[in-house]
């Protein structure tokens, strides 16, 4: 019994020595990460500057963090941040509002930000991008700037050409690019091989053609993509095509690369969010102009597109009081109107001074002045796999215009499946 109960002890004493030392490993290492902040950012090159300027204030006022940031190309962050979300996260991660933000809210992935709302102001200051920053009656993301989507132009190939004004009507965009063929300038650049510059055109023509209400209840996976109002969507962007008003080999291009087409002046127009405008050489600036998507349906009520850019914390998150100390110095009016202006964005925050920058006045008024609603963006607004799917078909589409009807009905079999579930 004796030498039973001595093994036990010698048992039991041995456990609590290794207990012990897991816990005081576990205590060095939690003390350790303590003040570090790891972040991760989806930043193009030209975007990281005014990235790093903001995170360098936020260091030089809470020099007890030790900030980490990690810079990642778009596309690469748009594959990843599920896998880290799920698994080992970093602390802060920026992101998309909408239904791009609420598909990671609802699986349970995300802080619930509400408090960090009522309690720094951000109710007030972000009031108009609230409820594209909540779900389930929660906010879960920090807004940052917003676009607003138009057509940037070369006002010196306009003049060439004899362009006398913008264009105001989808006539006078087909004019205008007839106008530049006759000068052999390619009237419209788009960088096809990122999809997601495809559904920015599926939008403004839907929201031109059927409006904002018809859209969201397309986004929402209520309307057939068979229905007659979608199909006019695509034959309206073929009758484009066949007018000529694209560049040649679009699908070769990505955003990245897409900029000195329009530098060059090999093509002439294109439509994009006013973020795209640091792409320009400042001393090319002066010559660029910018305008909204014309008018198709003079019934319809405008409505624009005006994509909000958020910060999260994920729900496993090591270091949530750090995070939230960055989200509310990122936040405040004079950062969020900083990092806009670097980006060529819009500030969200209502307290932010308004931009001076020329293209971004334009962006700024079309927004404020929309009578039709503002919707986030196709893959912003829409379930993440029918999106996918969707704008997949718009690279089929744009590479064979001749396959409407057969790409409409395998969306719309998919539309049946996902929204099914």
């Amino acid at each position: 019994m004796f030498a039973y109960r001595s093994t036990v002890f010698g048992t039991l004493a041995r456990a609590s020595a290794a207990i012990a030392v897991v816990a005081a490993t576990t205590f060095a290492s939690a003390a350790a990460d303590a003040g570090t902040l790891n972040v991760n950012v989806s930043a193009r090159a030209n975007q990281r500057s005014t990235w790093q300027d903001a995170f360098d204030k936020f260091k030089k006022a809470n020099p007890d963090v030790d900030l980490k940031v990690s810079y990642i190309d778009e596309e690469a962050y748009k594959v990843q941040i599920g896998g880290w979300l799920a698994t080992d996260p970093p602390d802060v991660v920026s992101w998309h509002d909408g239904e791009r933000m609420a598909y990671y809210a609802q699986r349970g992935l995300l802080e619930d930000l509400s408090a960090d709302w009522a309690k720094d102001g951000w109710n007030d200051q972000y009031a108009s991008v609230k409820g594209a920053s909540t779900w389930n009656g929660k906010q879960y993301a920090a807004p940052l700037g917003y676009d607003a989507y138009g057509f940037f132009y070369r006002k010196d190939l306009f003049e060439k050409a004899g362009i006398k004004s913008e264009p105001k009507t989808l006539d006078d965009l087909v004019a205008a690019c007839k106008k530049l063929n006759a000068i052999g300038v390619q009237p419209i650049a788009v960088a096809a091989r990122d999809s997601w510059t495809l559904a920015a055109w599926f939008d403004y023509l839907d929201l031109r053609i059927n409006g904002n209400e018809f859209h969201q209840q397309l986004m929402a996976g209520k309307v057939p993509y068979t229905d007659p109002r979608v199909k006019k969507v695509f034959t309206t962007w073929k009758s484009l095509m066949d007018n000529h008003c694209f560049m040649e080999n679009a699908l070769s291009y990505d955003v990245d690369s897409i900029a000195p087409v329009l530098v060059s002046g090999k093509a002439a127009m294109m439509l994009m969010g006013t973020f795209f405008s640091a792409s320009f050489p400042a001393n090319m600036k002066q010559n660029v102009g910018f305008f909204r998507f014309p008018v198709i349906d003079a019934n319809v009520p405008m409505a624009e597109d005006g994509p909000v850019n958020v910060l999260l914390i994920p729900a496993k998150a090591k270091n949530k009081a750090d995070a939230r100390r960055l989200l509310a110095f990122m936040e405040t009016p004079e950062i969020n109107a900083q990092l806009a202006r670097g980006w060529g964005q819009l500030p969200s925050n209502n307290k932010a001074a308004e931009p001076d920058d020329p293209i971004s006045k334009v962006g700024f008024q079309t927004l404020a002045n929309t009578s039709g609603g503002i919707a986030q963006f196709y893959d912003r607004d829409m379930q993440k796999e029918m999106a996918d799917e969707g704008m997949k078909a718009m690279q089929q589409f744009y590479s064979d215009p001749s396959q409407i009807d057969m790409l409409l009905a395998r969306l719309e079999t998919t539309r049946q499946r996902i929204y099914k579930k």
